[in-house]
This record gives structure tokens, sequence and C-alpha cells, in this order.
């Protein structure tokens, strides 16, 4: 294992951060289209058991979507920082949930990486939970009929 500098660590984190990002913002446009089109396939049909089936659906995908990020996280440490698989991918899914629980610490060379992770991992939770938020205010307005809200806040140009 080679020392890493600071600035390789930054540059590290740069990376993975970026990286992170590319699969939220993909993983997530993706979600979304898929929501909106099944939403819209139902709009006869979407009955609150469709609805939840949808939810339990999205929910899941969110939940792959996060595993597949603290993956790539875990690759990088097993690679550069730590000895096993068990431990790397431990290490990155209890940083990215913030539970950081300190039984497996990266190396002093690395340490920068793990907080680094946990707020992307706070980050990229709280941009999932709002999309399912999205989706279940969608569901809501289907179900009750009332009309999409579509301006918030003024943003309507008006």
């Amino acid at each position: 294992m080679e020392m890493m500098t600071f600035a390789r660590q930054v540059g590290t984190a740069v990376f993975l951060v970026t990286l992170t990002l590319w699969i939220q913002c993909a993983g997530v446009a993706v979600l979304i289209r898929w929501a909106r089109a099944s939403i819209e396939r139902g709009v006869a049909r979407l009955s609150s058991l469709h609805a939840a089936v949808l939810m339990i659906q999205f929910s899941t995908l969110v939940i792959v979507l996060q595993f597949l990020q603290i993956f790539f996280w875990s690759l990088f440490y097993r690679w550069y920082c730590l000895p096993s698989w068990e431990s790397s991918l431990y290490f990155s899914a209890s940083s990215y949930s913030t539970v950081g629980y300190g039984d497996v610490v990266l190396p002093r060379v690395c340490h920068l990486l793990g907080p680094v992770e946990s707020v992307t991992g706070v980050l990229m939770c709280g941009i999932s939970v709002s999309c399912l938020f999205a989706v279940a205010t969608r569901l809501v307005e289907r179900e009750s009929g009332a009309p999409p809200m579509q301006y918030v806040n003024g943003l309507d140009g008006r």
C-alpha cells in the first residue's frame, strides 16, 4: 500500500464523490422516468394497492441504488486501504450511512475518505428521500383527483 499524500486523498475524494453523484443522478433520472410512466399508465386503475406496490418497487430500487454507490466506494477501499472485501463493504456501508461503528478503520494515510463518504451518503440519501416524497405526493394527487402541484413558491413566472 503506497502512502497517500493529502493532495492525493483530496483528488481521490473528488473522484469518488463525482462518481457517486453520477450514479445517483443517472439512477434517480431513470427511476423518475419509470415512476412517471407507471403512474401515467395506471391513471384509470391506480388503486391504493397499486400505489402501495409502486412505492415498494420504487423504494426497493432506491435502496439498490444506494448499495451500488456503497459498492463503488468499497471497491476503492479494497484495492487501496483494507485487506478484505468483507471489511471494505462493511466500512463503506457504515460510513455511507453515518453509523460509523469504529471497529474497522482506514489506515492513517486514507483517513480523510471516511468522513467524505459519510457526508456524501447523507446527501445521496436526502436526494433519494426527496424523490420518494415526490412520487408519494404524485400518487396522493392521483388518488384524490387533485390537480398536480405545478407551481411552488411563485416559481411559475407570474
